[in-house]
């Protein structure tokens, strides 16, 4: 899921970000785009009356977390992660008709992301282009004359067009969560922590360790749908935390005004990039 979100960066060619604290052990509830902001760890709860998953083993709670999850149709995911080793604070509502609308956050860069009827829609600040523009070797003129062209617009990049696809990756819900369906083993051998909360719902918590330390723990919703609601993983090369939220709720994306979007082709044909 994370790969894909990271692919969106490297499409717009931001490399070398500087790290975060990765020492962040959890996420909160969150709060609307924004990113970046240090959530409040949750406390332990006490497990609800009867606990819906009595009597399963912690691979089986995982099976039927997974089968939940990849149900719904559309969903919220926050945190932040280090993906093929870039940092990102990432917030994005995706849904099943390739729709999506929020942010990532790289190296300080702040970039806007939508994307409705094929065609994707991407608007950074300052820091965000000229980070990416530095990142792929252009002239100082020509990034400070792009720099400017692009001031409070958005880029418009339809399908077909260089970065398209991997843009479109974010907003593939399928895709997103092609790999909890897939990835077998990285399900099997877990463990039952303690129960937990995420927000105001109770959680049954899913541990996994391997052998060179890294540990994933995922919280499972006791209440309504078993839906994965929280994934934080520890050690290894890609430390991190996603939350899970927003569940088959509509996802509203508003394509901005043709007077605030510069097409590609034209941007590429005006600076020469």
């Amino acid at each position: 899921m994370t790969t894909a979100v990271c692919a969106a960066a490297l499409a717009a060619g931001v490399t070398g970000c500087s790290q975060f604290d990765q020492n962040i052990p959890d996420l909160g509830t969150g709060t609307g785009g924004q990113q970046g902001v240090r959530p409040a760890v949750a406390a332990p709860s006490p497990s609800p009356s009867p606990d819906p998953f009595k009597g399963m083993s912690a691979d089986a709670i995982a099976d039927k977390a997974v089968a939940a999850t990849t149900s719904a149709k559309s969903l919220r995911m926050t945190g932040r992660v280090v993906s093929e080793g870039q940092p990102l604070a990432i917030d994005f509502s995706v849904n099943d008709k390739s729709e999506c609308t929020g942010t990532l956050k790289v190296q300080g860069g702040l970039a806007q992301l939508r994307q409705t009827d094929n065609v994707a829609y991407m608007k950074g600040d300052e820091r965000f282009w000229r980070t990416s523009m530095t990142s792929q070797g252009l002239p100082e003129p020509q990034i400070d004359a792009t720099v400017e062209l692009l001031k409070g617009r958005w880029v418009k990049i339809a399908a077909g067009q260089q970065g398209s696809t991997e843009l479109a990756g974010v907003c593939d819900l399928k895709s997103l969560l092609a790999d909890l369906k897939t990835d077998k083993d990285a399900r099997t051998g877990l463990t039952r922590g303690k129960d937990s909360r995420v927000g105001a719902v109770p959680t049954a918590t899913l541990v996994k360790k391997k052998a060179d330390g890294e540990r994933t723990t995922v919280s499972v919703a006791q209440r309504g749908k078993p839906y994965i609601l929280r994934i934080v993983k520890t050690g290894g090369d890609e430390p991190g935390a996603i939350r899970l939220s927003a569940f088959d709720k509509p996802v509203k994306v508003v394509t901005p005004p043709a007077d605030e979007t510069v097409d590609l082709s034209r941007l590429e044909q005006g600076t020469g990039a």
